[in-house]
């Protein structure tokens, strides 16, 4: 089945109909949630990225808000898209690892479903990457997925229960069918929830965009020289080694990094050429004043930091913050930012408080629409991370504590030594301080707060 054909059995009408109705005008906005994989809190040209372009994420924050303090509680694909979905920290919902756990939908409802019983058409269309199967999850009218991480050429879709491939690069192939799906004629508001493989491992851009960066230099890292000597020992273990080194050197810095690393990058170049199509969508169909436009990376990742690490999972800033932006000129003023510290759960409750629907009784996040009018007042001072062993042998379980101006982690299930950051001081992580009388205070203020947010928020006590 080519894309034509598949797009027009998935509407009913071609990619960009010619006559566009959306939702009608009504106090309930639209919403659109776009979620990418693996894309760090600074790729993004709105963010001075040093040679990353994004003009049309950059639109959405310049014509909305960029929340500069933006985190996810648990830096795992599984874990923080049950988090997305349904505002609660992963030792609530279940979905703690990469291992095909699902959330119950009974238990941890989803916005979407949240919506959809308030009068919402709904549609999933992407990445689930829970239990390992592509059938339709409730809670949507629409759905378009794919088992586990799929793949980026001639992906084999679910459509409603229905298996087939479609034919091309995958990132296009869910762009169009959104725009398929939004271009529907509808007598209701809708919300859909985009969710990109890109920019997942094995790093793979378009054919169009191989090329893109050639002549980039990628700046060395500040803390990619850091050997580690200060930190737990388990971070300078690698695998069946018998000693476990004092320290470590990495090799030396290649500013002509090799096409894998910048694969990573020109991997984004679609999926924002892809929201630049949704603009033009909504532009034409009159609506895109009254839609809400929602940005996300699922977690962090290292490019090289604390001593040449890749991947995420680790408490570190690179692992754990996400880019985030949010546009609704109803309510967010155009090129603000919000400072707050702000987390993935909030999304699922903000999304419904802005479409009118209660928040379920469950939701552990905050809506946000106090920050977008200006309310910061009693605002999150803290917040609790967690990890859970994964498919990893070497990274153990973690729970730390994130504060405006100071992070301490420890490890439960090992005997090894806590981390400990002054933020202001070492915002590059480069200093554990954990050790250091001088802090004696300050981390027994931070281990009673961690306390608290386990109580609180029904950590499991070990």
């Amino acid at each position: 089945m080519n894309r034509r054909n598949f797009l027009s059995q998935a509407s009913g009408v071609a990619a960009l109909p010619a006559c566009l109705s959306g939702a009608p005008k009504s106090p309930q906005p639209n919403i659109i949630f776009i979620l990418t994989d693996d894309q760090r809190w600074d790729a993004l040209g709105c963010l001075n990225h040093p040679f990353v372009k994004t003009p049309n994420l950059d639109r959405i924050r310049r014509e909305g808000a960029l929340f500069s303090n933006s985190f996810v509680t648990t830096s795992l694909c599984s874990p923080s898209r049950a988090s997305f979905l349904t505002g609660t920290y992963a030792h609530r919902h279940g979905v703690i690892d990469n291992t095909g756990r699902e959330f119950e939908p009974g238990k941890t409802p989803s916005f979407p479903e949240l919506l959809q019983a308030r009068g919402y058409e709904t549609a999933f269309i992407g990445k689930w990457h829970m239990a390992p199967h592509a059938n339709p999850r409730r809670g949507f009218d629409y759905w378009l997925s794919f088992r586990g991480q799929g793949v980026y050429t001639d992906p084999t879709l679910n459509e409603n229960g229905r298996e087939f491939q479609a034919k091309g690069y995958i990132t296009d192939v869910l762009t169009d069918s959104a725009l398929a799906w939004l271009g529907r004629k509808r007598d209701k508001p809708y919300c859909l929830y985009l969710s990109h493989k890109a920019i997942h491992e094995p790093f793979t851009p378009a054919e169009r965009h191989r090329d893109l960066y050639r002549d980039a230099k990628v700046p060395e890292p500040p803390n990619y020289r850091d050997d580690l000597s200060s930190k737990p020992a388990w971070q300078r273990r690698r695998k069946d080694q018998a000693d476990v080194p004092a320290a470590r050197k990495p090799a030396p810095w290649n500013p002509k990094r090799p096409d894998r690393f910048m694969d990573y990058y020109r991997a984004i170049a679609a999926v924002d050429e892809g929201v630049g199509r949704i603009y033009s969508l909504l532009e034409h169909a009159g609506t895109l004043d009254n839609t809400i436009i929602a940005f996300a990376g699922d977690n962090g990742y290292f490019k090289g930091e604390h001593g040449g690490r890749g991947d995420k999972r680790l408490a570190y800033e690179e692992s754990i913050r996400i880019p985030f932006l949010m546009r609704y000129p109803r309510l967010i003023r155009p090129g603000s930012t919000v400072d707050e510290m702000v987390l993935n759960i909030d999304l699922a409750p903000t999304l419904l408080d802005l479409a009118g629907a209660p928040a379920h009784r469950g939701m552990q996040g905050r809506s946000l629409r106090p920050l977008f009018e200006g309310r910061s007042q009693g605002w999150r001072d803290s917040w609790l991370y967690e990890y859970w062993v994964d498919l990893n042998p070497l990274l153990p379980r973690m729970v730390g504590v994130r504060t405006r101006s100071h992070k301490f982690v420890r490890y439960p299930d090992t005997k090894d030594i806590s981390e400990m950051y002054d933020l202001r001081k070492d915002p590059h992580e480069l200093l554990n301080v954990a050790l250091d009388a001088s802090y004696a205070s300050k981390k027994q203020e931070l281990e009673n707060e961690l306390a608290r947010l386990m109580h609180d928020t029904g950590y499991p006590q070990s």
